[in-house]
C-alpha cells in the first residue's frame, strides 16, 4: 500500500511540476514548495508563467526579492540546484550577514544531513527569463523566474551630432534601471534651453513593444539661425526614478542632454563655393605659369637649336674654306711643278737640239770621228 502511494505521488508530481522520475522504489520522491514572501507560487514550473521577482534595486536580497524553495527529500541525501539568468543564495539579507546583488552563485549543492529538507532562495537582476533546476536522486524539477525592472536609474540619449538649420531631428532616450534593464511605460520630459529648438511634444512615454521597449522618441525642429541646440531630459514623475545612488550599484544619470550643432547650409555652400572659386583661380594661375614655363622652354630650345645649327654651319664653312685653301695650294704647287717640268723639258730639248745640230755639223766635217746624237 505504501509503495502504491509513493508511485501515485510521483505521478502527480510529474504531471503538475514537470518532474522526471527515475528513482528506486525505496527512495522518497522529492517534493518542492515554492513561495515569494510567504505567498505560495504554483505556476513557476511553466515557462509561460514564470515567477515575477523584483530586482534587488536596494542592493539587498530580501524576502520580497527572492523566490524561496523548500525541497523535501530523503534523509542524508543531497539537493543540487543550477540556475541560468538567476542567482542562488542559501540565506536572505540581514544587517549581521548582508546578502547583496553580487552575492550567490549559479549552482549550489545542499546536504540535508540528518534532516529531510533543503531550503534556498533565487533572485534575478535581469528581465530575461531564467531557469532553476532542482535535482535529488534522479528526480528533477525545473522552474522559471523573470525579473521586474526597477525604477529609472539611468537615461541615455541618442541624437544626431549635427543638423541643418530649420530641419526636424529625431532624438531617442532610453530608460534603464540600476541593472541596465529597460523600463517601459514611463513618461519623460524634454526641456529646451534658450529657445534653441522647437519640440513636437515636450513629453514622451517609453515604449513597451519589441521595437521600442524602454525607449521614448522626441522630434526637435532646429532653429533657422544659431550654432547649436541644447535639450535636457528627465523623468516626468520623480517617483518613477530612484531618489539616491545605492552603494555598490550604478550611479544615477537622470538629467542627460542632447547637443546638436546647427548647420547653416546656405553659408556653408557659399563658403564652399568661395573656396572652390579661389582654388580654381589659384589653379588657373598655376596652369598659366606652367604654360608659360613650357613656352619659355620651347623658345629656349628653338634658340638653342638655331645656335647649334649656326655653329654647325660656321664649322662646316670653315672646314670647306680650309679645304678649298688647301686644295688651291696643292693645285698651285702642282701647276708650278708642271711648269718647271715643262720648262726643264723645253730647256733640255733645246740643249739636245743644239747639241745634235752641232754634232751634225761636226759629223759632216769629220766623218771618221762622228759624235752620237742625243735622243
Amino acid at each position: 500500500m505504501n509503495s502504491f502511494k509513493k508511485i501515485a505521488l510521483a505521478m502527480v508530481a510529474a504531471m503538475t511540476l514537470g518532474t522526471i522520475v527515475a528513482t528506486p522504489a525505496s527512495a522518497a520522491v522529492m517534493t518542492v514548495a515554492v513561495d515569494l514572501a510567504g505567498t505560495a507560487n504554483t505556476t513557476a514550473s511553466a515557462i509561460a508563467t514564470p515567477a515575477a521577482l523584483p530586482v534587488p534595486a536596494d542592493n539587498t536580497v530580501d524576502a520580497a526579492d527572492a523566490l524561496r524553495f523548500v525541497a523535501t527529500v530523503d534523509t542524508g541525501t543531497n539537493v543540487s540546484v543550477v540556475a541560468t539568468n538567476a542567482t542562488i543564495v542559501s540565506a536572505l539579507h540581514t544587517s549581521a550577514a548582508p546578502v547583496g546583488a553580487s552575492s550567490g552563485s549559479a549552482s549550489l549543492t545542499i546536504a540535508t544531513g540528518t534532516g529531510t529538507t533543503a531550503t534556498f532562495w533565487v533572485y534575478t537582476k535581469t528581465t530575461a527569463i531564467g531557469t532553476v533546476t532542482v535535482t535529488n536522486q534522479g528526480t528533477t524539477f525545473t522552474y522559471y523566474v523573470q525579473g521586474t525592472a526597477g525604477k529609472i536609474n539611468n537615461l541615455t540619449v541618442a541624437a544626431p551630432a549635427t543638423g541643418a538649420a530649420g530641419t526636424k531631428q529625431e532624438i531617442t532616450v532610453t530608460a534603464t534601471d540600476v541593472f541596465g534593464n529597460k523600463v517601459s511605460g514611463k513618461s519623460l520630459t524634454a526641456t529646451v534651453f534658450a529657445a534653441t529648438a522647437t519640440l513636437d511634444t515636450a513629453t514622451a512615454t517609453t515604449g513597451a513593444t519589441l521595437s521600442d521597449f524602454g525607449v521614448a522618441k522626441f522630434n526637435a525642429t532646429l532653429p533657422a539661425t544659431g550654432s547649436r541646440t541644447l535639450i535636457t531630459f528627465a523623468p516626468t514623475t520623480s517617483t518613477d526614478a530612484t531618489s539616491a545612488d545605492v552603494v555598490g550599484l550604478t550611479a544615477r544619470t537622470l538629467a542627460p542632454f542632447a547637443e546638436i550643432a546647427v548647420r547653416d547650409l546656405v553659408s556653408e555652400l557659399a563658403a564652399e563655393k568661395a573656396a572652390k572659386d579661389a582654388a580654381l583661380a589659384a589653379k588657373a594661375i598655376s596652369d598659366a605659369a606652367v604654360v608659360k614655363a613650357a613656352a619659355d622652354a620651347a623658345a629656349a630650345k628653338v634658340a638653342s637649336d638655331a645656335a647649334l645649327a649656326a655653329e654647325k654651319a660656321a664649322s662646316a664653312k670653315a672646314l670647306a674654306d680650309a679645304k678649298a685653301a688647301s686644295d688651291k695650294v696643292i693645285l698651285d704647287k702642282d701647276a708650278q711643278i708642271a711648269k718647271l717640268t715643262a720648262d726643264n723639258a723645253a730647256a733640255l730639248k733645246a740643249i739636245k737640239d743644239s747639241f745634235n745640230a752641232l754634232a751634225k755639223k761636226w759629223n759632216a766635217k769629220n766623218p771618221k770621228a762622228k759624235v752620237t746624237l742625243l735622243k
